[in-house]
Protein backbone atom coordinates (compact mmCIF):
# COMPACT_ATOMS: atom_id res chain seq x y z
CA UNK A 1 0.00 0.00 0.00
CA UNK A 2 2.77 2.57 0.54
CA UNK A 3 3.97 1.76 -2.76
CA UNK A 4 0.81 2.24 -4.23
CA UNK A 5 0.66 5.68 -2.20
CA UNK A 6 4.39 6.85 -3.28
CA UNK A 7 3.60 5.89 -7.22
CA UNK A 8 0.56 7.55 -7.41
CA UNK A 9 2.20 10.65 -5.89
CA UNK A 10 4.57 10.51 -8.08
CA UNK A 11 2.17 9.48 -11.32
CA UNK A 12 0.07 12.72 -10.12
CA UNK A 13 2.98 15.42 -10.25
CA UNK A 14 3.92 13.97 -13.63
CA UNK A 15 0.60 14.73 -15.10
CA UNK A 16 0.42 17.58 -13.87
CA UNK A 17 3.62 18.52 -16.80
CA UNK A 18 1.39 17.20 -19.30
CA UNK A 19 -0.07 20.02 -21.45
CA UNK A 20 -2.61 20.07 -24.17
CA UNK A 21 -1.19 19.56 -27.35
CA UNK A 22 1.69 18.19 -26.27
CA UNK A 23 3.07 15.01 -27.91
CA UNK A 24 4.62 12.70 -25.13
CA UNK A 25 7.25 9.55 -24.58
CA UNK A 26 6.04 6.98 -22.20
CA UNK A 27 8.13 4.66 -20.91
CA UNK A 28 7.38 1.47 -19.14
CA UNK A 29 6.85 -0.33 -15.31
CA UNK A 30 4.18 1.03 -12.91
CA UNK A 31 4.93 4.24 -12.15
CA UNK A 32 4.38 4.75 -15.92
CA UNK A 33 0.97 2.48 -16.14
CA UNK A 34 -0.39 4.37 -13.25
CA UNK A 35 0.40 7.71 -15.24
CA UNK A 36 -1.58 5.89 -18.10
CA UNK A 37 -3.91 5.39 -15.86
CA UNK A 38 -4.52 8.90 -14.08
CA UNK A 39 -4.26 10.53 -17.94
CA UNK A 40 -7.06 8.79 -19.22
CA UNK A 41 -8.87 9.64 -15.94
CA UNK A 42 -8.36 13.33 -16.91
CA UNK A 43 -10.03 13.23 -19.93
CA UNK A 44 -7.83 15.00 -22.22
CA UNK A 45 -6.55 14.09 -25.70
CA UNK A 46 -3.21 12.28 -25.49
CA UNK A 47 -0.66 11.62 -28.34
CA UNK A 48 1.96 9.75 -27.17
CA UNK A 49 5.43 7.04 -28.26
CA UNK A 50 5.77 4.33 -26.06
CA UNK A 51 8.52 1.85 -25.17
CA UNK A 52 6.61 -1.44 -24.58
CA UNK A 53 4.03 -3.60 -25.90
CA UNK A 54 2.59 -3.33 -22.44
CA UNK A 55 2.01 0.50 -22.44
CA UNK A 56 1.05 -0.24 -25.63
CA UNK A 57 -1.66 -1.74 -24.75
CA UNK A 58 -2.71 0.39 -21.59
CA UNK A 59 -2.30 3.44 -24.23
CA UNK A 60 -5.09 2.32 -26.67
CA UNK A 61 -7.13 1.11 -24.18
CA UNK A 62 -7.25 4.42 -22.56
CA UNK A 63 -8.00 6.16 -25.63
CA UNK A 64 -4.47 7.72 -26.83
CA UNK A 65 -2.87 8.33 -30.20
CA UNK A 66 -0.19 6.54 -30.41
CA UNK A 67 2.42 7.42 -32.98
CA UNK A 68 5.59 5.75 -34.63
CA UNK A 69 9.14 7.47 -34.31
CA UNK A 70 9.51 7.91 -37.76
CA UNK A 71 11.82 10.76 -37.77
CA UNK A 72 9.24 13.12 -37.82
CA UNK A 73 7.79 12.99 -34.63
CA UNK A 74 9.54 15.28 -31.87
CA UNK A 75 8.16 14.35 -28.11
CA UNK A 76 7.53 17.24 -26.05
CA UNK A 77 8.22 15.26 -22.77
CA UNK A 78 9.40 11.86 -21.90
CA UNK A 79 8.44 9.88 -18.59
CA UNK A 80 9.58 7.07 -17.17
CA UNK A 81 10.90 5.18 -14.16
CA UNK A 82 14.08 4.04 -12.56
CA UNK A 83 15.33 1.13 -10.62
CA UNK A 84 17.84 3.45 -9.48
CA UNK A 85 18.36 7.30 -9.35
CA UNK A 86 21.64 8.39 -7.59
CA UNK A 87 22.11 12.18 -6.66
CA UNK A 88 23.34 13.25 -9.99
CA UNK A 89 20.20 12.04 -11.70
CA UNK A 90 22.06 9.42 -12.89
CA UNK A 91 19.68 6.05 -13.49
CA UNK A 92 19.90 2.37 -13.87
CA UNK A 93 16.47 0.99 -16.07
CA UNK A 94 15.78 -1.98 -17.61
CA UNK A 95 14.45 -3.60 -14.58
CA UNK A 96 11.58 -4.66 -16.94
CA UNK A 97 13.37 -5.35 -20.08
CA UNK A 98 12.51 -2.78 -21.92
CA UNK A 99 15.80 -0.39 -21.68
CA UNK A 100 16.58 -0.16 -25.70
CA UNK A 101 13.32 1.13 -26.52
CA UNK A 102 13.37 3.35 -23.33
CA UNK A 103 16.14 4.96 -24.27
CA UNK A 104 15.46 5.51 -27.99
CA UNK A 105 12.29 7.61 -26.85
CA UNK A 106 14.13 9.39 -24.23
CA UNK A 107 16.20 10.26 -26.90
CA UNK A 108 13.33 11.37 -29.02
CA UNK A 109 12.14 13.86 -26.57
CA UNK A 110 12.92 17.71 -25.64
CA UNK A 111 12.59 16.85 -22.07
CA UNK A 112 13.01 13.71 -19.74
CA UNK A 113 11.59 13.56 -16.34
CA UNK A 114 11.99 10.26 -13.85
CA UNK A 115 8.61 8.99 -11.90
CA UNK A 116 9.45 6.83 -9.66
CA UNK A 117 9.28 6.01 -5.70
CA UNK A 118 11.18 7.25 -3.23
CA UNK A 119 12.60 4.04 -2.33
CA UNK A 120 14.48 4.13 -5.90
CA UNK A 121 16.75 6.78 -4.65
CA UNK A 122 20.50 5.52 -3.48
CA UNK A 123 23.58 7.14 -2.80
CA UNK A 124 25.39 5.12 -5.70
CA UNK A 125 24.01 3.09 -8.57
CA UNK A 126 24.14 -0.67 -8.02
CA UNK A 127 23.25 -0.75 -4.62
CA UNK A 128 20.31 -2.98 -4.83
CA UNK A 129 20.01 -3.58 -8.43
CA UNK A 130 21.90 -4.86 -10.78
CA UNK A 131 23.15 -3.71 -14.59
CA UNK A 132 21.24 -4.84 -17.38
CA UNK A 133 23.33 -5.03 -20.47
CA UNK A 134 20.81 -5.99 -23.32
CA UNK A 135 22.83 -8.19 -26.25
CA UNK A 136 22.21 -10.33 -29.72
CA UNK A 137 21.57 -13.59 -29.18
CA UNK A 138 24.42 -14.46 -31.68
CA UNK A 139 27.45 -15.81 -29.69
CA UNK A 140 26.29 -14.38 -26.59
CA UNK A 141 28.23 -16.50 -24.06
CA UNK A 142 31.01 -14.89 -26.11
CA UNK A 143 29.80 -11.17 -25.80
CA UNK A 144 29.49 -12.37 -21.96
CA UNK A 145 33.21 -13.18 -21.92
CA UNK A 146 34.39 -9.84 -23.64
CA UNK A 147 32.29 -7.93 -21.11
CA UNK A 148 33.96 -9.44 -18.18
CA UNK A 149 36.37 -7.32 -18.20
CA UNK A 150 34.63 -4.65 -17.53
CA UNK A 151 31.50 -6.26 -15.64
CA UNK A 152 32.75 -9.89 -14.01
CA UNK A 153 29.60 -11.29 -12.76
CA UNK A 154 27.15 -11.25 -15.51
CA UNK A 155 24.34 -13.37 -14.78
CA UNK A 156 21.49 -14.55 -17.92
CA UNK A 157 18.31 -13.01 -17.18
CA UNK A 158 15.83 -16.14 -17.34
CA UNK A 159 12.16 -16.05 -17.44
CA UNK A 160 9.88 -17.74 -14.52
CA UNK A 161 9.81 -21.09 -16.03
CA UNK A 162 13.22 -21.18 -16.69
CA UNK A 163 13.61 -20.46 -20.16
CA UNK A 164 16.09 -17.49 -21.76
CA UNK A 165 13.96 -13.74 -21.11
CA UNK A 166 13.84 -12.13 -23.97
CA UNK A 167 13.31 -8.19 -24.90
CA UNK A 168 10.60 -7.12 -27.61
CA UNK A 169 12.88 -6.64 -29.83
CA UNK A 170 13.95 -10.66 -29.36
CA UNK A 171 17.51 -9.95 -27.45
CA UNK A 172 19.04 -11.31 -24.52
CA UNK A 173 19.58 -9.24 -20.93
CA UNK A 174 22.88 -9.55 -18.83
CA UNK A 175 22.62 -9.13 -15.45
CA UNK A 176 25.22 -7.80 -14.05
CA UNK A 177 27.01 -6.35 -10.80
CA UNK A 178 28.22 -3.26 -10.98
CA UNK A 179 31.60 -2.61 -9.29
CA UNK A 180 31.23 -0.02 -6.46
CA UNK A 181 34.47 1.76 -7.51
CA UNK A 182 33.17 2.44 -11.25
CA UNK A 183 33.90 5.70 -13.22
CA UNK A 184 30.13 5.34 -14.57
CA UNK A 185 30.75 7.74 -17.40
CA UNK A 186 33.55 5.86 -18.76
CA UNK A 187 31.81 2.63 -18.22
CA UNK A 188 28.76 3.32 -20.44
CA UNK A 189 30.87 4.42 -22.82
CA UNK A 190 33.44 1.06 -22.66
CA UNK A 191 30.17 -1.53 -22.45
CA UNK A 192 28.61 -0.17 -25.46
CA UNK A 193 31.60 -0.84 -28.01
CA UNK A 194 31.50 -4.30 -26.69
CA UNK A 195 30.61 -6.32 -29.93
CA UNK A 196 27.65 -8.22 -28.91
CA UNK A 197 26.07 -5.20 -26.83
CA UNK A 198 23.17 -3.58 -28.02
CA UNK A 199 22.17 -1.18 -25.28
CA UNK A 200 23.15 -0.98 -21.42
CA UNK A 201 21.00 0.29 -18.70
CA UNK A 202 22.79 3.47 -17.56
CA UNK A 203 20.83 6.41 -18.21
CA UNK A 204 23.09 9.45 -17.50
CA UNK A 205 22.86 12.69 -18.34
CA UNK A 206 19.34 12.15 -19.75
CA UNK A 207 17.01 13.76 -16.74
CA UNK A 208 16.01 17.16 -16.03
CA UNK A 209 14.22 15.99 -12.95
CA UNK A 210 13.08 13.13 -10.59
CA UNK A 211 9.92 12.72 -9.17
CA UNK A 212 10.04 10.39 -6.39
CA UNK A 213 6.66 9.77 -3.97
CA UNK A 214 6.52 9.00 -0.83
CA UNK A 215 4.65 6.78 1.42
CA UNK A 216 2.36 9.57 2.23
CA UNK A 217 1.51 10.78 -1.32
CA UNK A 218 3.97 13.44 -1.17
CA UNK A 219 6.26 13.91 -3.67
CA UNK A 220 10.45 14.87 -3.67
CA UNK A 221 11.70 17.04 -6.52
CA UNK A 222 15.22 16.11 -7.25
CA UNK A 223 16.96 18.52 -10.39
CA UNK A 224 19.72 18.49 -12.07
CA UNK A 225 22.59 20.00 -11.79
Amino acid sequence: MTDDAARAGAAAAAVELVEPGMTIGLGSGRAVWKVIELLAASGQAVRTAVASSRSDELARSAGFEVVELDGSVVLDLALDGADEVDPELRLIKGGGGALLREKIVISAARRFVVVAEEVKRVERLGEHFRLPVEVVRFGWRDTRRRLAELLPDAEQRLRDDGEAYLTDEGHLILDCALPSDADLDALAVAVKEVPGVVEHGLFIGYAERALLGRADGSVDVLRAG
